[in-house]
């Protein structure tokens, strides 16, 4: 039990008064022997011994009533790890998380999550006799045996990561350990209950619940809930980088946890091979996404760097880090017959004063087999069936983007499982209009000063709607897609349902056409300059056998396989970052919890008492206002004069006077 207000214990004190009042007035009095009252004193000897029970109980009242008030004004609530079981506990198998989020700091700034929970975990096992406990981590997934709680603290095991949890995974492993465990168990969940960490979708879930139900003893499943206040805080991301002649361009990220609406504006400093600037960025609202140019003289260069933004709520996710290797070329393979909707295409891949962009125009019958320096295909021609599909799929596992539109050619092709539906015409006079698409994802989103793309001037005469389980990014007037997104492997196929012939619309333009061909060859550039940045816990930053791991960035000292930092792994460099998903505050319901822990009877406890879930932890003030109630009401019962029987010769004698 933790108290809200525990500074309103020390009115505790006061339940002392009604007994020193009652001690006072004891001193009070001074006993005189007198012969005339033994007679008296004889007469009560008897109900001596109820009275003076009945004014300790009147005492032992108000005493209680008064401490009780004392527990309701402090806000009692049910908390902590203490009281959860009953009896002997043999084994605690606690699974702590360790992801970067539980580094954010707790309302009054002072710890964060995981200090907190380490801090209360090492409490209730030197109040739970000297049970075993186990210990499995987020990050490393291992268990192993902590011979002292005074020690959980101390050790690399729950030290802070830059990493995620995944808690379908760590619960399996926690079931196989109490396979081999004999006696009473309790697992114990330490987390702030982020839903990417604890992947409430997961079909491993149900995996995981069949294993606690098989086992001899199941254990008693106890979740510890971090989800207080937590103090404002701005996390740093770096979304991707992309390498050009003079440069690095990095797409950048900052995102408030606050719901202030003012500015906020931040120092960002900027260390590229141990040379540092400061800039400084205005954040108008929640977040905001732009883009750094770190300027670079030689093309062949390689290089590592960072950038940060002042300490707050959460230390690690404060900084991001980059790495780079030298220019190359972009290329793009047109794949189509000759004509003018070949040339727009080729156009829009590569336009004039675009020096390191180049299109290639080749006959699907001519489809090379080596695309490993291809960023983009743009297919203009029937899907790809046989050998030319096998080359496809590996150029999509590798990161590749794949950007189909339709063929006048009638084709029924498929391809990923998606097709087009034949080719159809607009009435005489009308267009097919463009009219909804996405303005935040795609190729048609939002620039990154706010501006948007003028898509609805595109006008088709003739499309063709791709088919498929694809994501809708642009729809045409009548809700049919114009552009849909599928991903495959590391990479992307796009349908973008007309072509820039100007029998078919005025995709050639390029109001639409160059925008959306940019941003798609943008991605297929990463995927080459990607190799270059990784996850923490992902398998680019995993050693490969005969690897050797050293930091080499000047942010940090720690080498570490769990924290972010620029790393030389092997003959890899490489930058590694938190996870994406670290910074996605969305928290498990209770509902989530309840479908994902079903069968198991675990019992929540939110570790401050507060949530945003009212359900997440129990209050108690109000069963001690109860109590006073109850303590009031039997001292006002006690304090009830007895009745006195009525004399039945009084009442003879007032009926004979009568």
């Amino acid at each position: 039990m933790t108290f809200l207000s525990p500074l309103l214990l020390w009115f505790l004190a006061a339940a002392s008064v009604p007994v020193i009042i009652h001690l006072l007035n004891k001193r009070r009095h001074k006993t005189v022997q007198w012969a005339a009252m033994q007679f008296l004193l004889k007469a009560t000897r008897e109900s001596r011994g109820k009275k003076k029970l009945r004014h300790i109980l009147i005492l032992t009242c108000r005493a209680l009533g008064i401490a009780a008030l004392a527990f309701a004004a402090a806000r009692p609530v049910v908390s902590g790890l203490l009281g959860w079981g009953a009896g002997t506990i043999d084994t605690v198998v606690l699974v702590l998380d360790r992801s970067a989020s539980m580094e954010i700091r707790s309302g009054d700034g002072q710890a964060p999550r995981r200090d907190l929970v380490l801090q209360k975990v090492r409490d209730a096992m030197s109040s739970l006799g000297n049970p075993r406990l186990v210990l499995i981590d987020s990050a490393s997934g291992k268990a192993q045996e902590i011979p002292s709680p005074e020690v959980l603290a101390e050790i690399s095991a729950t030290a802070p990561t830059g990493s995620s949890a995944d808690f379908p995974d760590l619960l399996t492993t926690a079931t196989e350990y109490l396979s081999g465990v004999t006696g009473r168990s309790e697992l114990w969940l330490a987390s702030d209950l982020q839903s990417s960490n604890w992947r409430p979708e997961d079909e491993n879930w149900a995996a995981v619940r069949a294993s606690l139900a098989s086992l001899p003893q199941p254990p008693s499943v106890r979740v510890l809930s971090l989800t207080g206040e937590s103090a404002p805080n701005t996390s740093f991301r770096l979304l991707g980088t992309r390498r050009i002649a003079d440069g690095l361009i990095l797409d950048l990220e900052l995102i408030r946890s606050d719901d202030s609406r003012g500015s906020l504006v931040l120092p960002v400093t900027v260390s590229t091979n141990g040379a540092s600037t400061t800039d400084s960025v205005s954040l108008p609202g929640q977040s905001l996404r732009f883009q750094k140019t770190i300027r670079i003289k030689d093309e062949t260069e390689t290089g590592t760097g960072w950038l940060s933004i002042p300490a707050d709520g959460n230390p690690q996710d404060n900084a991001v880090f980059f790495a780079y290797g030298p220019a190359r070329p972009v290329k793009t393979l047109v794949v189509s017959s000759a004509g003018e909707a070949a040339g727009y295409l080729a156009l829009a891949a590569a336009p004039p004063g675009f020096e390191k962009q180049s299109a290639e125009l080749v006959d699907p019958a001519a489809f090379p087999g080596n695309t490993g320096e291809i960023s983009m295909i743009l297919w203009a021609a029937p899907l790809p069936t046989g050998e030319n599909a096998r080359r496809l799929q590996d150029f999509l596992s590798n990161g590749g983007q794949v950007a189909f539109l339709p063929s006048p050619d009638v084709s029924e092709n498929e391809f990923a499982e998606m097709k087009w539906q034949p080719v159809t015409s607009a009435e005489a006079g009308k267009f097919y209009i463009l009219q909804d698409w996405d303005k935040t994802d795609g190729p048609l989103r939002d620039g990154l000063d706010g501006n948007p793309i003028p898509a609805e001037r595109l006008r088709a005469i003739k499309r063709s709607i791709p088919e498929g389980d694809a994501t809708v990014l642009a729809r045409w007037e009548d809700g049919e897609p114009f552009i849909t997104r599928k991903i495959v492997g590391r990479g992307t196929i796009w349908f973008i349902g007309s072509i820039p012939d100007y029998t078919w619309s005025n995709l050639g333009d390029a109001d639409v056409l160059l925008p959306a061909a940019q941003r798609i060859l943008a991605l297929g550039a990463d995927r080459f300059d990607s190799s270059f940045l990784a996850e923490v816990g992902s398998d680019s930053a995993t050693l490969l056998p005969g690897e050797t791991r050293s930091r080499i960035d000047d942010f940090a000292a720690i080498n570490s396989p769990y924290e972010a930092g620029v790393f030389r792994l092997g003959e890899r460099l490489v930058a590694i970052n938190r996870p994406g998903a670290e910074d996605d505050l969305t928290i498990a319901t209770r509902e989530n919890l309840d479908t994902m822990l079903d069968g198991t009877g675990y019992r929540l406890l939110d570790q401050a008492g507060r949530s945003a879930d009212p359900s997440l932890s129990t209050d108690m003030w109000r069963a001690f206002l109860l109590a006073v109630l109850i303590f009031l009401i039997s001292e006002a019962l006690l304090c009830l004069p007895k009745k006195r029987p009525k004399d039945p010769s009084t009442k003879g004698v007032m009926s004979a006077a009568g």
